[in-house]
């Protein structure tokens, strides 16, 4: 059967979605249209594509063992010098995506791994592109801001063409979070060029 990579995310719905994969894409980095805008909790791994079936049962554990909780992102940081990425900032829901991710990678687990750097969960708006690109988007996206109740997250699978597609999704087995509160109308939104 070979093999297949995965990767585990929460997307970022829509408008903000699309809205910070156009932005990431008019900075220049190549990669923006193959990568659906995401909070990490598996980065990308190889598995044997036997194991899938197994892998989305452990995903739906994780899962029902989860909680919704609400998102907030607001101002850009960058990984750089360690890492050439710059991204949009989790400021609220942090604690409950380190928790989702290592319960993903549970060492008992089918997704058992090591990470290269230390978790920390963000939205990319720039990756392994020119330093001036990447300066542009830290001061361009530094007043961006988004929020929205986190009520699951999915499963990805990149082709051979290095585009991800959701293969599926698993809802968190808690009750739901109450609406949020409608911000000003600036939120969500990008500031005037």
């Amino acid at each position: 059967m070979g093999t297949v990579t995965i990767g585990v995310s929460i997307a970022v719905p829509e408008p903000h979605g699309s809205l910070l994969q156009e932005r990431r894409a008019g900075f220049g980095d190549p990669a923006a249209h193959g990568i659906p805008t995401h909070v990490t909790l598996l980065p990308p791994t190889e598995v044997d594509a036997a194991a899938l079936a197994s892998i989305e049962v452990h995903l739906r554990e994780v899962a029902c063992a989860a909680r919704p909780f609400p998102m907030r992102l607001s101002g850009t940081g960058t990984f750089r010098p360690l890492s050439p990425v710059v991204f949009v900032q989790i400021v609220e829901g942090a604690a409950a995506c380190a928790w989702l991710q290592k319960r993903v990678r549970d060492s008992s687990g089918p997704l058992a791994r090591e990470l290269q750097f230390p978790y920390h969960p963000h939205v990319t708006i720039a990756h392994g592109i020119d330093e001036a690109a990447m300066d542009r988007a830290y001061e361009e996206l530094a007043s961006y801001e988004a929020e929205w109740p986190v009520t699951d997250f999915s499963l990805y699978e990149q082709g051979a063409d290095q585009v991800w597609r959701k293969i599926r999704d698993f809802a968190f087995g808690g009750p739901t979070v109450p609406q949020q509160v409608t911000a000003p109308a600036e939120r969500g939104t990008l500031p005037a060029r």
